[in-house]
Parts: C-alpha cells; structure tokens; sequence
C-alpha cells in the first residue's frame, strides 16, 4: 500500500482537477459557443440589410424564352435550370400538373410538348422555347370535357386523384400514338404513369371506350 500510495500520478493535474489537454478542449469548446453566439445575431442582420438572397438569385443568368402553352402564347425570363414542371407551377400556376416523385419515374407530371408526352419535372423549361405544350388544363374546351376525361369519370379511373392528370395526358397520347389496340398494349404503352391506388383495370376500360368510339381525341 505505501508503494502504490507513492507512485507519482500518471495524469498531471491543471487547474479544476483537470488535465492539461481537457482544460484546452474546455476553453476551445466555451470559446467557440461564445463567438457563435455573439456573431450570428450580427451576421443575420446584415445579411437582412443588404438583401444576400435577392443578390445570390439575380446573380443567376436569365434566359428568355417564348412559350405556346395551351393556346396563349407566353413570353417568359426564367433561370436556365428551372424544369418544366416548376414552371408550369411556380410561374404560371398551372398546378393540374402533379409533382410526384421528380424523377421520371411516376409519370404524375406528363404533358404533351408538340404533341409528344413529356415527363416535365425531366425537361428543361429553356429546352422547349418556340414549341406548343399541353397540360390537363388544355384538353377541356371551356365547361366541355375531353372524351377521355368524361370516360375515366365513367369509368372510375381514379380514386385519391392524384395521379389522374398524368395518366389522361398519358391516356391521350397512348391513342394518337396507335398503342391502344389491345388490354396488352395499352398497359405496356402506359406503364409509365403509377397509380398508386391501383385502378389499373380501370383506366383500361376507360381508354377502350375512347379508342373504339372514334372520338377524336
């Protein structure tokens, strides 16, 4: 017991109790909290003065384009990255078009660029300057619906309705392309638009009724 009483301590002491390494540790710590807390207040006031955010998003080039959408023609300065979808609905509030996964992979925001559909949340808006796009909200002719909406309202072909306006743009395009002669071929040709609600057999039967009554769609 007196050896070991004896033995000199093996971690010097500083001041606390503390040794040398943790006392720096400690005062590095206190330091570091103190100077955020005195700066950030500063620093958030200033950037509310001089208006950081503004500055940062004019800095950004804009791109100007001409748009055909749903028959009104619309010319827009917009930030090259911005997709086609957030410009339908950020910009042009034309929120029929969803936006599900961003993607590509659900086909929630399908619209028709040129008569072609189109995953928009993939398609740089810059990219379809001069070209005629569609969205659900183009298809009605004032209070007359289109015979593919009237049919997937027959048909239920929809529940939670999320999906819908995809897949009656999708539906749509699926008859004008000539992919629509068969169960078969229509679920292949739609296979990109998910519904989650699962009303499968029923868009079917709703895209059927329009194909084989020769409505022009």
């Amino acid at each position: 017991m007196a050896f070991e009483n004896n033995l000199p301590s093996s971690t010097p002491s500083g001041e606390g109790g503390q040794c040398p390494h943790e006392a720096r540790r400690t005062f590095l710590k206190q330091s570091s909290i103190l100077t955020a807390l005195a700066l950030a207040p500063t620093a958030a006031i200033k950037a509310a003065e001089l208006k950081l955010e503004e500055k940062v998003a004019a800095a950004f080039e804009q791109v100007k384009v001409s748009l055909n959408i749903n028959g009104k023609k619309h010319k827009l300065s917009i930030e090259p990255r911005t997709t086609l979808l957030d410009l339908l609905r950020e910009q042009l509030h034309l929120t029929g078009t969803k936006k599900g996964c961003d993607y590509g992979q659900c086909g929630a925001c399908t619209v028709h660029v040129d008569g072609q559909r189109v995953n928009s949340c993939l398609a740089l808006a810059v990219m379809q300057d001069g070209k005629e796009i569609t969205t659900i909200e183009g298809l009605a002719k004032g209070d007359d619906l289109h015979p593919m909406q009237e049919a997937f309202i027959k048909h239920d072909g929809f529940q939670c309705g999320y999906c819908t306006p995809g897949q009656i743009m999708s539906a749509v395009a699926c008859i004008r392309e000539g992919h629509a002669d068969s169960d078969e071929e229509i679920r292949e040709f739609m296979s990109g638009n998910i519904c989650r609600c699962g009303a499968y057999p029923n868009i079917v039967n709703a895209i059927k009724e329009v194909k084989n009554g020769g409505q022009r769609v």
